[in-house]
Parts: C-alpha cells; sequence; structure tokens
C-alpha cells in the first residue's frame, strides 16, 4: 500500500503544532511551559515552509529554514540563561512573580 502525503496533510500537521504551542503560551503560568509553546510554534512554521518549498520544488523555503534553525538555537541560549537567572534571583519561574524585574 502506498500513501502518499500531500501538502495538505503537512500543512494540517503544522497547524495542530501551532495550536498545541498556543495552547502552552496562552494563560500559562510557567516561564519554562510558555518558552516550550513558543519554540513548538516556531517549529511548526518551520514544517510549513518545508513543505511549500517541497511541494513547489524550490529549496528557498528549506534554506530560509537553516536560517531560521540557526537565530532559535542562539534564542534557545540566551533564553534559558534568562530564565535560569531569573530563577535563581526570584526562586520562582512563575510570570506573575516576576511582574517587576528591578533587580
Amino acid at each position: 500500500m502506498n500513501i502518499h502525503a500531500g501538502l495538505t496533510h503537512y500543512l494540517v500537521v503544522s497547524a495542530l503544532l501551532f495550536c498545541l504551542g498556543l495552547l502552552g503560551v496562552v494563560g500559562r503560568r510557567n516561564l519554562l511551559v510558555i518558552y516550550m509553546g513558543l519554540e513548538l510554534m516556531l517549529n511548526s512554521a518551520n514544517l510549513a515552509l518545508v513543505a511549500f518549498s517541497r511541494f513547489n520544488n524550490n529549496l528557498n523555503g528549506q534554506v530560509m529554514v537553516f536560517f531560521v534553525i540557526t537565530v532559535a538555537a542562539a534564542e534557545v541560549a540566551v533564553g534559558l540563561a534568562l530564565i535560569v537567572a531569573l530563577y535563581r534571583r526570584r526562586q520562582t519561574a512563575h510570570v506573575e512573580d516576576l511582574v517587576s524585574l528591578k533587580l
């Protein structure tokens, strides 16, 4: 049985991943859960870019994904360092406890 996934299938998976990431961001209290949700949303956009690139027989989208992944890796390093620094200072990772960032 030959199962061939079309562009619609990839876009549906991308939309589901984006909605799952959005669910992790909206109404959450923990910074790490919010951060993971944002990364999931970014990866769902990458999946859509790769799918469009593949089905249009054009490598521009796939090259763009490499740049996005590079920027996301730098963002992860900086973001996690900030979260760890805030946790060490305040002993909490809840958003409402960090409304005042005065040291």
